[in-house]
């Protein structure tokens, strides 16, 4: 069967296409996997818009079709995405057909992986082009083995699981990190949270409002405030234009998930006790802008994988999964709290179908209650 791609200009995100290639013969030790449905949110733009500056092109590559000098495709990436996909042909000792996995893929109907350090719970994909990349990108999990595997709930696990590891791990740095000071002397800090209606922006407000010490701020814009304060995790929430109704002086951490330079720029030069300005993504695509010349601190970029990273050295791999399986558990119960729940599934299959969520989400006019699943199979 051949595989069909969605793939992007790396330089402009609304340009599209749909290639189709045949599937050629798996090498010794390969394995062929047909990805079944995938997850598409405001995360995947952001891998996209850090692409080159974060190796997310790097992962899947686009195979040559002709339009540089050289055969490659230079201009075109494949957008990384979370999901679940099924082995359909192995030549690999330890990886069955018909084994059900869950991780990062790309926007695709199959993929070829080369599984490395094969165990009970998973592998890795020890592709060379990966082969520098951060594992916890290349670890495969087999869904039969899988603690937070649940077949009735695989649209919120691919949805909200990598997004909910950021947001638990955020929350941890910004608690081993002591809120930058922003607590001290029985204060309550303030934590802003821009675009506060995104999924990891409020599975951050939702770790963040356990701990009595901080306010959660949510920012966002009017459409998208009364979904916020239905959500019951941000203290207050308000509109972009409300910045002016916090004291100038509010000790306070930004935590930045739109990637918006104008917001960014109205935070620093408003609040004369920002303690930390913290980047994590880039959902506003069309106002991204570098950090220079900002008053205050400068804005770091956040990496989960190196406080996830730190954490398994505190911790232990043991000890990490059970805090991050017990917090994941108390995420799903809000969120799929029958009387209100906080997300609807819709489902997008084949390539037009993908076209248009891509479209959408890219845009930013999506219902912050609906979750995308998308799926290049016919």
């Amino acid at each position: 069967m051949p595989t069909t791609q969605f793939q992007v200009r790396k330089d402009r995100l609304e340009t599209t296409r749909t290639v189709v290639l045949p599937d050629e013969p798996l090498a010794d030790g390969e394995v062929r996997v047909r990805i079944e449905h995938f997850a598409y949110t405001s995360n995947n733009i952001t891998y996209a818009a850090f692409g080159d500056a974060m190796n997310y092109w790097q992962f899947f590559l686009v195979a040559p079709q002709g339009d540089t000098p050289d055969g490659g495709d230079r201009a075109w990436g494949l957008i990384p995405v979370w999901g679940f996909g099924v082995v359909q042909e192995t030549r690999c000792a330890g990886v069955a057909v018909g084994e059900r996995l869950y991780g990062y893929w790309p926007m695709a109907s199959g993929v070829v992986l080369r599984p490395a350090r094969v165990s009970p719970q998973g592998f890795f994909d020890g592709a060379p082009h990966r082969a520098a990349l951060h594992p916890v990108y290349n670890q495969y999990l087999r869904c039969a083995a899988d603690p937070l595997h649940d077949a009735a709930h695989e649209a919120q696990l691919a949805l909200l699981r990598p997004l909910f590891l950021t947001a638990w791990l955020i929350d941890d740095f910004l608690a081993d990190n002591h809120f930058f000071g922003t607590c001290e002397g029985g204060q309550r800090g303030a934590m802003l949270l821009s675009s506060a209606s995104s999924k990891t922006a409020y599975a951050t407000a939702a770790q963040l409002a356990r701990r009595p010490e901080v306010e959660v701020v949510g920012l966002t814009s009017a459409a998208n405030v009364a979904f916020c304060e239905s959500l019951g995790v941000y203290g207050r929430v308000l509109t972009y234009e409300q910045l002016d109704t916090l004291a100038t002086n509010t000790p306070c951490v930004y935590v930045d998930f739109a990637g918006n330079g104008a917001l960014r720029k109205a935070i620093h030069s408003r609040f004369s006790a920002l303690a930390y300005s913290c980047s994590i993504g880039g959902t506003h695509v069309d106002q991204l802008s570098g950090a220079r010349d900002l008053p205050g601190p400068r804005p770091v970029l956040f990496f989960a994988p190196a406080q996830a990273k730190k954490r398994h050295g505190d911790w232990g791999a043991a000890g990490f999964n059970e805090r991050m399986a017990r917090a994941w558990q108390a995420f799903m119960d809000q969120v799929t709290q029958p009387a209100a729940p906080w997300l609807a599934v819709q489902t997008h299959r084949g390539p037009d179908a993908v076209q248009a969520a891509h479209a959408l989400v890219l845009g930013g006019r999506g219902d912050p209650r609906l979750g995308h699943m998308l799926s290049l199979l016919d």
